[in-house]
């Protein structure tokens, strides 16, 4: 039986390509935010930077909350179904993943002074608030058949080991590479004086594969905010506010070959990649409303960047079957092995781009207001650090130079567009909105660009309010499993959409 590897520093390369360090995805999915807020601000498109009087306005322009003539609490409970539709095996295979949240919680504190008052300060509104701001609950699969050619053994085929990163045999069955593991599951060979990754005879391929994964996150990202807004003559709104963000993402990714080939000894092979993240950031922002007449309001708010320390923990376990039982010389047989990487945990830090936003809301008497957004933000501003506080591990020492790089190649500045605006019918509100996100890459076969159509109800009547809302948005990605030197690997086209239907309760007091 083969000895036991112990493979020394080395990433997953080609197959969990964040396991060791992270990459430029990472400051991608950190960084590209979703609006969020009550049912109301969502129904609009999230477009309320010169809107105020709502809860939104924690994580939209903190000015807003100087609007305020009453104080409110509110709770907004979400529900999310996410569905995907991938190809490029040869079908079309379709998943969906459904997920319940709280999208907003919060309160806002009025203090307004007597119409009397002398005062140019008219009120003050403190707020506390909770609100998600980036949902990762997806999930997509795809299943075909492929040339052996473009298989993963096609990967095990190509692997050379460096001269210094030569194996050490032991006992202790730890694996920190792919091929490693592809070693210890009896799939590849070294040769000792190459350090090539072979495929033994016995083990060789051909024909068609069978080919099938799913790959499934969660988590969400969520902001605990606190503000305060000024009231200046009813004239000038003026606010500030804090935002400690908790991030928490999950990815499972269970790929899967198999060959229905009966006179080849391999049957299947089980490769299972997890991958955690955990971690906490704060940032500010300020902002201002100007009520240029009775009807126009302007706004303009500028959150800084959010600086974060997140920690990554992940694992890999690889399985192989054989079918028939394989000799493997000397008598010996087996039907397969399983083996895994050693639970590893690294942290680090990350700083989100800045973000500037400008607004303009036209009241339209009794009878509503139309709103419009311009949000700023450069991706290729995103940085990964060493976190200073991890002076015992090798991510204290690591100097992401090649990760920074990649994002300021890759990525480039954008411009968000949201509008909308609320019709009011005696104690009835409609609402109807739409948002563009744009795409963050520099240059791509395909636009990433993000479309979001919203649209609500409302009732308010004394000092209660209800607001139910739907929000449809698109998302759509290509995703190859692992990649091969010819360039040959499998590439899925994977087109997501989502539906999200919040309900906000509230009473002012």
């Amino acid at each position: 039986m083969k000895n036991k590897q112990y493979w020394l520093g080395l990433a997953l390369m080609g197959w969990a390509s964040h396991a060791f360090a992270q990459t430029e995805d990472d400051a991608l999915r950190y960084s590209r935010l979703q609006f969020g807020g009550t049912a109301r601000t969502q129904a609009i498109g999230g477009s309320s930077v010169a809107v105020g009087a709502d809860l939104g306005s924690l994580i939209t322009n903190p000015a807003g909350l100087g609007l305020y003539q009453k104080s409110e609490i509110s709770f907004s409970p979400g529900y999310s179904i996410t569905s995907s539709s991938s190809t490029g095996t040869g079908s079309t295979t379709d998943a969906s993943r459904n997920n319940l949240h709280v999208a907003s919680f919060g309160v806002a504190f009025t203090n307004r002074k007597p119409d009397n008052d002398d005062s140019n300060w008219r009120s003050g509104t403190f707020a506390v608030g909770i609100n998600r701001v980036n949902n990762f609950n997806t999930t997509f699969r795809y299943a075909g058949s492929i040339e052996d050619q473009r298989s993963i053994f096609q990967r095990f085929r190509e692997q050379r080991v460096d001269s210094t990163q030569i194996y050490r045999e032991d006992d202790n069955q730890s694996y920190e590479t792919l091929d490693g593991l592809a070693y210890g599951a009896l799939l590849t060979n070294i040769d000792p004086k190459t350090g090539r990754a072979y495929t033994p005879t016995l083990l060789q391929r051909a024909g068609a594969i069978n080919q099938s994964e799913i790959v499934t996150t969660k988590g969400a990202q969520t902001q605990y905010d606190f503000g305060y807004g000024a009231n200046y003559r009813d004239k000038l709104y003026l606010g500030i506010g804090l935002g400690i963000v908790s991030t928490r993402y999950e990815e499972t990714r269970n790929y899967q070959e198999s060959d229905n080939d009966v006179s080849n000894y391999f049957g299947s092979l089980a490769l299972v990649d997890q991958y955690k993240t955990r971690g906490t950031g704060f940032n500010l922002r300020i902002g201002a409303i100007y009520r240029v007449a009775d009807m126009v309001r302007i706004g303009a708010s500028v959150q800084t960047p959010t600086f974060m320390r997140l920690t990554d923990d992940y694992g890999t376990t690889l399985t192989s079957n054989f079918s028939p039982a394989a000799p493997l010389g000397g008598g010996q047989t087996t039907t397969g092995s399983t083996v895994s990487t050693e639970p590893s945990s690294y942290t680090y830090q990350l700083t989100t781009p800045f973000r500037a936003s400008g607004g303009v809301a036209v009241t339209i008497g009794k009878y509503g207001f139309l709103s419009g957004d311009v949000e700023y933000l450069n991706y290729n501003q995103a940085r990964f650090n060493a976190d200073d506080n991890d002076v015992t591990s090798t991510s204290a020492t690591y100097t992401y130079d090649a990760e920074n790089d990649a994002i300021k190649s890759l990525y480039h500045s954008t411009v968000n567009v949201r509008v909308g605006g609320e019709a009011r019918l005696d104690i009835f509100r409609v609402r109807l909105g739409y948002a563009r996100y744009g795409d963050p890459y520099q240059s791509s076969d395909f636009d990433r660009t993000q479309n979001y159509i919203t649209g609500g109800v409302g009732l308010r009547q004394n000092n209660f309010f209800l607001d139910l809302t739907g929000v449809y948005n698109t998302n759509d990605r290509f995703y190859s499993p692992y990649t091969l030197s010819s360039g040959a690997q499998p590439v899925i086209a994977v087109n997501t959409n989502r539906f999200t239907t919040t309900a906000t309760v509230g009473f002012t007091f």
